[in-house]
């Protein structure tokens, strides 16, 4: 009888643990918040799409947060949050010179976007297709905390707003500028006499994730910006009858794949204004077809059709 009482206690006891695990696993999936035992990791519900497409090249800005709150940190934590999520779509390829050419985006913002177009050309010779940068315009933590009992708890409800902007180098204009904004809400309990550091330090969390959710909304508008653009590359060097490109392998470029190669186009002005509207489309000089690769990112090609091909000259896909 008594090892019959001692088994229903402990399967008593193992259902009550059970039921225990079942309820705190319902009650943690709440959106609201935020689960931090993925270290900023978001798992991923479908397999990522493979591109197949030439990737472009792009110079990404260093991000300054101009909220009182946060820092030179905010600044930094989207502009890699920003370079993560480029690099996750795979249709990237972020030109660590871009900062070396342009400065940061605090210095765009300063001179209202002019090296922007004073470099453009520059831009264009090297490689990159568009630009991007921005700002942490706002940044804000707001806490409740109930005021009865030793342990009290606290409820945070976080708040950013991100400017993001793209400069396309080819048409030497701005195409797009939005504003993100970012929202988290955490709540923990604490104790009364909590240290002013940990305190700090959960705030900056927070910050940064309000950062983060904003800095991932510009991803999808961005690629579709990508698709509508053209691809540029250009001619970097002619030995013979081999035509060297300027990208190759890493950027997506294919054996066999045929280049058109164009003339520069013209800078269009507003008559009345005289402000830049465009750049002109180039005329068509000639057709490549590439043949082989050269280094971790360079293409060799042939003539395929026309001709008076020179160095310099910019090629896109066909």
């Amino acid at each position: 009888m008594k090892a019959v009482l001692n088994f229903k206690t402990c399967t008593n006891s193992l259902l009550l643990v059970m039921l225990l695990v079942l309820d705190a696993c319902s009650t943690g999936g709440n959106s609201g918040v935020i689960d931090r035992t993925s270290m900023g990791k978001r798992p991923r519900r479908e397999a990522r799409e493979v591109f197949s497409g030439v990737k472009k090249k792009v110079a990404l800005l260093n991000f300054f947060n101009e909220s009182p709150y946060g820092g030179d940190d905010l600044g930094t934590t989207a502009t890699e949050e920003l370079r993560r999520e480029l690099a996750r779509t795979g249709q990237f390829i972020i030109d660590p010179m871009g900062n070396k050419l342009f400065g940061s985006s605090k210095e765009i913002y300063a001179g209202g976007g002019v090296k922007l177009v004073q470099l453009a050309r520059k831009a264009k010779v090297s490689g990159l297709n568009f630009v991007v940068f921005g700002r942490v315009m706002e940044a804000r933590v707001r806490e409740k905390t109930d005021e009865i009992g030793i342990v009290r708890e606290t409820k945070s409800y976080t708040e950013s707003k991100v400017e993001v902007r793209i400069f396309d180098v080819n048409s030497n204009k701005e195409i797009y500028t939005e504003t993100l904004r970012g929202f988290a809400d955490d709540s923990t309990y604490r104790f009364f006499a909590n240290n002013r550091e940990e305190k700090l330090t959960y705030r900056r969390g927070l910050l940064r994730y309000a950062v983060q959710v904003a800095v991932r909304k510009s991803i999808p508008q961005v690629l579709d910006i990508s698709r509508k653009m053209d691809w540029v590359g250009r001619v970097a060097s002619i030995i013979g009858n081999k035509i060297y490109i300027n990208a190759g392998r890493n950027s997506g470029l294919n054996v066999s794949d045929i280049l058109k190669v164009v003339t520069e186009g013209r800078e269009i002005y507003d008559p009345e204004t005289g402000a830049l509207i465009g750049v002109s489309k180039g005329e068509v000089k000639g057709t490549l077809e590439i043949v082989d690769y050269f280094g971790p990112d360079g293409s060799i090609a042939i003539l395929h059709s026309g001709g008076s091909v020179h160095e310099g000259d910019f090629v896109t896909l066909y």
